[in-house]
């Protein structure tokens, strides 16, 4: 099945699966949003009503166009302008087709939070395996030598330069004599 639907001042011609670049729309990667705007729909040669008909889609990415420059000038009067821009779009990818029930049907999304949970073997070895290293006392580092010392002297003897510049405005330049 495809339909011809309207988002952003286009039209575009989607099916199932398919990923299609649009002008931004509100969303976060992963929403998925309903285009309700649907100019025709078919199956093949067949053209079915659009009443009551939305396609669902799945927001992949926000994303930025390439970059357009826009360069002015106007010859012998030294005037050029340089700007650049870069549209804003969104990349869909068409989940399904259908009315507001079929839109239900493919709406959820798959739980990527949830883990499955470990079998009972698995859980009753993990605990066992882990107590033990917990027990085992950690080996101590060896102190390193003091190296403090040495750097507590270095900076002593950069504050007593000999050579020091006289403060700015010290020292005053004789001033010539008025004729």
């Amino acid at each position: 099945m495809f339909a011809v639907v309207r988002t952003g001042g286009k039209q575009y011609r989607v099916a199932p699966g398919d990923k299609i670049v649009v002008e931004k729309l509100d969303g976060n990667a992963g929403d998925t949003i309903t285009l309700g705007d649907i100019l025709l729909a078919g199956d093949g040669s067949d053209l079915k009503k659009t009443d009551g008909l939305k396609v669902s889609a799945e927001i992949i990415a926000q994303a930025k166009g390439e970059k357009v420059t826009v360069f002015k000038k106007r010859r012998r009067h030294n005037y050029r302008r340089k700007k650049g821009h870069r549209q804003q779009h969104t990349i869909l990818r068409i989940v399904a087709i259908g009315d507001h029930k079929a839109e239900k049907k493919a709406a959820p999304k798959p739980e990527k939070a949830s883990a499955p949970a470990p079998s009972p073997a698995k859980s009753e070895a993990a605990p066992t395996a882990a107590a033990p290293k917990a027990e085992k006392p950690k080996a101590e580092k060896k102190a390193a030598p003091a190296k403090a010392a040495k750097p507590a002297e270095k900076p002593a003897a950069k504050a007593s330069t000999k050579n020091a510049a006289p403060a700015k405005g010290a020292a005053k330049k004789p001033s010539k004599p008025k004729k």
